[in-house]
């Protein structure tokens, strides 16, 4: 028998609280009416609501289904869900991995960053609840109720770090999780979004499915990014072989066979020589992988354009 105060944090005053790894287990979680906490939910749940809470600092694992902020103000979040909403909210602060567009409504002074976040179990805790690491749409908003004249909502500063919006937890219960908030670690690859790009040159990379996929993609981000390259967007999606011939053109035939094992991983790379510098680490580095990747400068931003519209429709955007 579920007893709901197990997955409730309610009229807490000054307090920090959490949940540890395998202590929610994909329930619902309810946070309402808490006042300058700390709250950690390190663990997968269903959907998570927080209501009435005020200067709160909160971290959020990953959730199956929805989050819903209504009438918050002054709170830091960092959060990894299938759908992000909020109402009635002022000033949140918000690191997010959302898996659909991220909905604000009546809010204001929101702004938000990319996830980024690590410990040993939130691999794990993405898979069980049905979340790709790759889809991430954390700066693609949308404002329901747009004032003229006014933004509701910005993004946070490209060099905004993480621990000084929400700290480490400080009781002794908590302290046993093993995180880091070092960028290079983070469970999800922390992607530019909506940001201004440094270069007009854009390099598409699209992995197959494969034991590997997710160990080759991470190694081709360490790669690029090392070499001083920006990663645009991540996306995990399956493919039929129409899609192929839209997206890989002339190319479609040799890679059709391979989208039978499942969804590929794509990702954009941005920066003055983005596909040579591509073309050359997956030779060096991947020879014998099967890869897409963009031809010349000239083909990639129409390469990028056709498969991302492909997702997005795909996705339901």
């Amino acid at each position: 028998q579920v007893d709901p105060k197990d997955y409730t944090f309610s009229g807490l005053k000054d307090e920090t609280v959490g949940r540890l790894p395998g202590k929610v287990a994909g329930q619902q979680f309810v946070i309402q009416d808490c006042e300058n906490c700390s709250i950690y939910i390190f663990d997968h749940s269903a959907t998570i609501t927080i209501d009435d809470c005020v200067n709160c600092q909160i971290f959020l694992g990953p959730i199956k289904g929805s989050v819903f902020f209504r009438d918050c103000k002054d709170c830091k979040c960092i959060v990894a869900c299938q759908q992000f909403r909020t109402r009635d909210c002022k000033k949140l602060e918000v690191f997010l991995c959302c898996a659909t567009q991220p909905i604000i409504e009546s809010s204001t002074g929101m702004k938000f960053g990319c996830f980024q976040y690590y410990y040993p179990e939130l691999a794990l805790q993405f898979k069980d609840a049905g979340l790709s690491i790759f889809n991430n749409t954390w700066s693609n908003i949308h404002d329901f109720t747009p004032v003229s004249g006014e933004n509701n909502w910005g993004l946070l500063p490209e060099d905004a770090v993480v621990q000084d919006y929400v700290p480490l937890p400080s009781s002794e219960e908590l302290k046993a999780v093993r995180i880091s908030t070092d960028a290079t670690r983070s469970i999800i690859p922390i992607t530019r979004g909506r940001r201004q790009k440094s270069s007009d040159e854009s390099c598409l990379v699209v992995f197959f499915a494969g034991d590997y996929t997710t160990a080759n993609a991470r190694k081709l981000i360490d790669e690029m990014t090392g070499k001083g390259f920006q990663l645009v967007q991540t996306k995990e999606v399956s493919m039929k072989a129409e899609d192929a011939h839209r997206v890989f053109q002339q190319c479609a035939s040799e890679f059709i066979p391979l989208l039978e094992k499942g969804p590929v991983v794509a990702l954009e790379f941005s920066g003055d020589g983005a596909v040579e510098g591509c073309r050359n680490t997956i030779n060096d580095v991947f020879s014998g992988t099967k890869v897409f990747v963009s031809e010349s400068k000239a083909s990639a931003s129409q390469d990028v354009d056709n498969f991302y519209n492909f997702a997005d429709m795909q996705m339901g955007m």
